[in-house]
């Protein structure tokens, strides 16, 4: 339960494929399905730190979503194979802040990026907690795997509309 990770592997993308039931009425992945398509890496990498079900089942803790930001970049289609490439931006006691990057497999422009704050929580009362001194140690690994690393672009984006012009 205590050992290190292996950061590279923890970071390894999750592929998955746009299935048809998540096809809209434009004839493109729907909105909610490029959020659900994120859970999923967000899962892996949660799987791989040793926070996912198993450790929520066993120590009744967990991680709720306190803030996303998702940006739709270009559509895809049915069929299309997906990459999703997460980075592990900061974390303190009680939060870890990560950004997901969403590729097309095969043509490799990227699709879209969702920005994640998260919170780890105590279950058992409903209240963010600190994060074992063990889980706290793996996630610091990560950050400090890509310390020197450029932030990937998108980062911090906010939505703002440029002011109009008078004619």
């Amino acid at each position: 339960m205590n050992e290190k990770i292996d950061a590279a592997t923890a970071l390894r993308p999750h592929e998955e494929t746009v299935r048809p039931e998540w096809i809209d009425y434009n004839g493109h992945l729907n909105l909610a399905y490029y959020v659900v398509i994120f859970d999923h890496g967000v899962d892996a990498l949660f799987d791989y730190i040793g926070i996912g079900l198993e450790y929520r089942r066993r120590e009744e803790l967990g991680t709720f979503a306190a803030e996303t930001h998702t940006v739709y970049e270009r559509e895809v289609k049915e069929g299309d194979p997906l990459r999703i490439v997460p980075h592990v931006l900061a974390t303190d006691a009680k939060r870890m802040h990560m950004f997901m990057e969403m590729f097309h497999a095969k043509d490799g422009f990227r699709a879209a990026t969702q920005e994640i704050l998260c919170l780890h929580v105590d279950l058992k009362i409903r209240r963010v907690a600190p994060w074992p001194v063990y889980i706290q140690e793996r996630i610091d690994a990560l950050v400090a795997h890509r310390a020197g690393q450029a932030v990937p672009a998108g980062v911090g984006r906010r939505i703002t509309m440029p002011e109009r012009k008078s004619p």
